[in-house]
C-alpha cells in the first residue's frame, strides 16, 4: 500500500532548551536500560534463595541480554518505516511491562520470562536514542549532546552494582522485599520518560513505500539467539567442545549466513547489505564490537578483583568503580563539546583506543597490595578511553549515512557493540576460569611441596576454594594468600588477552576517514531529500 509524506514541509528546527528536555526523557529511557544490565547480577544471590532457582540463576542475566541484543536491528528498520516516537514509547511500554511482572514474580520461570520482555523493550531504548538524537540535532551540533550519553553509560556501570547490593541488603523496604525494589524502580522513571517524550517528542514522520521483511527478522532473530547461547550460555556453562554448545553455535552460524543472504534480495530488507560498502558504517561496526567488548571486560573484571581479592563488598566495589565513571562521563562530555567547536572527530577515538589500551595493560601490574589510588588512576584511563570512543564513533556513522538510512544504521551500530560486549564478556569469562584453575593448581601444589602441614585438612576442591575466599578467616594466611594469587595472576591473563582487542580497534580508528559533520542546513536538505524520495 502506498502512502505518502504529510506536507513536505521543512521541519522547524528545535532550540537548545527544546533538545535538552527531549533529552531529559531519552536519557532516561536509556539509564533504565543500562541499569538492567548491571543492577540484577551483584543481587543474584539474594534472588535465587528467595525463589529457590539456584540452577536457573544464569538465566536471569542471559534472557535480558538475549532479547536485547537481537531486537536491537529490529528496532531501526521500524523506526524508519513508522516513526521514531511511537516505536520508542513501545519500548518503553514493554519494558515497564517487564520491570513490573519481574517485580511481581513468584519463581523462577516466570523472573526469567519477564526478564526477556524487559529486555525486549531496552533493545528499543539503547538503539533509538541515539536515532532520535541524530533525527533533531544536526553531525555538527550533536558532539555537545552526545557527550551526556557517555555519562549516562559511565553512571550505570557504578549505580547498577551499588543499587543492586543496597536492595538486596534490606530485607524488605516500604513492606516489599527489597531485591523486588530492582524491578520497581524502574517504573516512576519509565513513567516520566514516557510523559517527557509525548509531550515534547514531535519528529516529523516520513511516511514510504514499505513491506515489511518478515523472514529477515525471523532469521536474525533466531540466528543471533542461538550463537548467543553458545558463546555466552553453554559454552562457559558446558565446556566448548559440548554437543549441545556446538549444535547451537552451527545452527546460528547457518541461519546467520541465510540471513546475510536473504537480506540481499529482500525489498525491505532489516539490515541492507548495500550499507557495508559505506567505509565508514563497516568500519564503526567492527569498532563498536571492539570497544563493546573492552568496556565490558573493563566492568565486569574490575569489581571482581575488588570483591575476591580485596574482599569488598558489593556496595563498596560498585562505590570504588567510580573512578571509571569520573574517566568516561569527563572525556565523554569534553570530546562532545571539542568536536561540535571544531568539527574534527577522528583523532578522539585513536586517542581513546590508545588510552584504553595503556589502561588495561596497567591492569596487568595489580597485586594483592595495589593500593586503591593506583588502581584508581587506571579504572580512569580506561574510562577516559571509553568516554573518548564510544559516543564518537556513532557521530561519525551518522554523519556518513543517507537521512533515510539514520534509524537502521544507528541501531546497527548499538546492535555490534551489544555482540562486541556479549563475545567480550564470554571469552573473557572462559579465559579467566582456564587459567584460575592453572594458577590454583599450581600454587597449591607449590606451597604442598614446601609445607604439607599448610594445606592438611583443606579443601582444595571447586567449593573448596570458593569457600575459602568467601571467608578469609576460616584458613591460614598462607593458604589464603595462595588463592588470592591465583585469582591475580588469572586476571592478569584476562587483561593480556583484552589488550590485543583494544590495540585493534586503535588500528581500525587509524582507518576512519574523517568527513566534514554535515550543519544544520545541510542536514535540513538531507531532510527534505529524504522526504522527497519518499512521496516519489
Amino acid at each position: 500500500m502506498s502512502k505518502h509524506a504529510g506536507s513536505g514541509a521543512p521541519a522547524k528546527a528545535h532550540t537548545h532548551k527544546e533538545i535538552m528536555i527531549i533529552m531529559s526523557g531519552l536519557m532516561t529511557g536509556m539509564l533504565l536500560a543500562a541499569l538492567d544490565q548491571t543492577i540484577v547480577s551483584t543481587a543474584l544471590k539474594t534472588i535465587v534463595i528467595d525463589l529457590h532457582g539456584l540452577k536457573e540463576y544464569t538465566w536471569v542475566v542471559t534472557a535480558y541480554l538475549l532479547t536485547s541484543t537481537a531486537s536491537t536491528p529490529l528496532y531501526g528498520k521500524i523506526s524508519d518505516l513508522y516513526g521514531r516516537r511511537i516505536v520508542f514509547q513501545f519500548a518503553i511500554v514493554t519494558f515497564l511491562i517487564g520491570s513490573l511482572l519481574a517485580g511481581l514474580a513468584q519463581d523462577m520461570t516466570q523472573l526469567i520470562a519477564t526478564r526477556a520482555l524487559q529486555g525486549l523493550g531496552a533493545g528499543g531504548l539503547m538503539a533509538l536514542t541515539f536515532v532520535i538524537i541524530g533525527d533533531i540535532v544536526p553531525p555538527r551540533e550533536r558532539g555537545r549532546y552526545q557527550g551526556y550519553f557517555g555519562a549516562v553509560w559511565g553512571l550505570s556501570s557504578v549505580a547498577g552494582p551499588l543499587l543492586g547490593g543496597f536492595f538486596s541488603d534490606h530485607h524488605q523496604i516500604l513492606g516489599i522485599t527489597g531485591w523486588r525494589w530492582i524491578f520497581y524502580i524502574n517504573l516512576p522513571f519509565g513513567i516520566a520518560a514516557l510523559a517527557i517524550t509525548s509531550a515534547v517528542l514531535h519528529i516529523p514522520k516520513v511516511k514510504r513505500e514499505h513491506s515489511i521483511d518478515y523472514l529477515g527478522a525471523v532469521l536474525l532473530v533466531f540466528g543471533v539467539t542461538a550463537v548467543l547461547l553458545a558463546v555466552a550460555v553453554y559454552g562457559p556453562q558446558d565446556g566448548w567442545g559440548d554437543s549441545r554448545t556446538l549444535s547451537y553455535l552451527i545452527v546460528g552460524l547457518i541461519l546467520s549466513a541465510f540471513f546475510v543472504y536473504w537480506e540481499g534480495k529482500a525489498k525491505e530488507p532489516i539490515l541492507p547489505m548495500r550499507l557495508f560498502k559505506n567505509h565508514t558504517f563497516t568500519l564503526t561496526s567492527l569498532l563498536g564490537g571492539v570497544i563493546g567488548a573492552g568496556m565490558f571486560g573493563a566492568i565486569v573484571m574490575l569489581p571482581l578483583y575488588l570483591q575476591i581479592v580485596k574482599g569488598n563488598s558489593a556496595t563498596e566495589a560498585g562505590l570504588k568503580l567510580i573512578p571509571l565513571m569520573l574517566g568516561i562521563v569527563s572525556t565523554s562530555i569534553f570530546s562532545g563539546k571539542r568536536i561540535s567547536t571544531t568539527g574534527k572527530y577522528k583523532i578522539y577515538p585513536v586517542i581513546g583506543t590508545a588510552v584504553m589500551t595503556v589502561g588495561i595493560l596497567l591492569m596487568t601490574t595489580l597485586t594483592r597490595t595495589t593500593p586503591f589510588w593506583q588502581l584508581s588512576i587506571y579504572a580512569i584511563l580506561v574510562g577516559a578511553g571509553l568516554g573518548l570512543s564510544m559516543q564518537t564513533i556513532v557521530i561519525a556513522l551518522q554523519n556518513a549515512v543517507d537521512f533515510q538510512d539514520m534509524g537502521v544504521a544507528t541501531s546497527s551500530n548499538t546492535f555490534f557493540r551489544s555482540l562486541g560486549s556479549v563475545f567480550g564478556t564470554a571469552i573473557f569469562g572462559a579465559v579467566l576460569n582456564n587459567r584460575l584453575a592453572h594458577y590454583l593448581a599450581g600454587g597449591f601444589s607449590s606451597l604442598a611441596a614446601k609445607d604439607p602441614s599448610a594445606v592438611a585438612g583443606v579443601d582444595l576442591s571447586q567449593a573448596g576454594i570458593t569457600h575459602i575466599v568467601a571467608a578469609p578467616d576460616s584458613v591460614a594466611q598462607v593458604v589464603l594468600n595462595t588463592a588470592l594469587d591465583a585469582y591475580v595472576n588469572a586476571l592478569h591473563i584476562v587483561f593480556y588477552t583484552a589488550a590485543p582487542v583494544t590495540i585493534l580497534g586503535f588500528i581500525l580508528a587509524l582507518s576512519l576517514r574523517e568527513l566534514p559533520l554535515r550543519t544544520s542546513h545541510d542536514y535540513a536538505a538531507a531532510r527534505e531529500e529524504a522526504a522527497g524520495e519518499a512521496v516519489g
